[in-house]
């Protein structure tokens, strides 16, 4: 009877991945990306609010529509922040 390791029940996925170019950027990586995101959507709906005050023919629909997406993503962050912040805790609660 032949026994192969476990690495052949592993899928083939990484390997494609790394051929085409994709990096594996990590969940540091993802979270910077997410947080400039977030930062760069609150500064859209700044300057949108400044623009519809000054008349810059910005609609007052589009103002509300970026001032929702940047707090919606802004709370989506602490939630990260939160569930990360839970992890790590328990984490460090089971090393003990």
């Amino acid at each position: 009877m032949n026994i192969n390791g476990i690495g052949d029940l592993i899928p083939k996925t990484i390997e494609p991945a790394k051929k085409m170019g994709v990096e594996n950027s990590g969940f540091g990586a993802t979270l910077t990306d997410f947080i400039k995101d977030v930062n760069q959507s609150q500064l859209d709906s700044s300057n949108m609010v400044q623009d519809f005050v000054s008349g810059k023919g910005v609609e007052l629909h589009e103002v509300m529509i970026a001032g929702e997406k940047a707090k919606t993503n802004v709370e989506l962050l602490m939630e990260i922040r939160n569930k990360a912040v839970d992890m790590f805790k328990e984490l460090t609660r089971i090393q003990i």
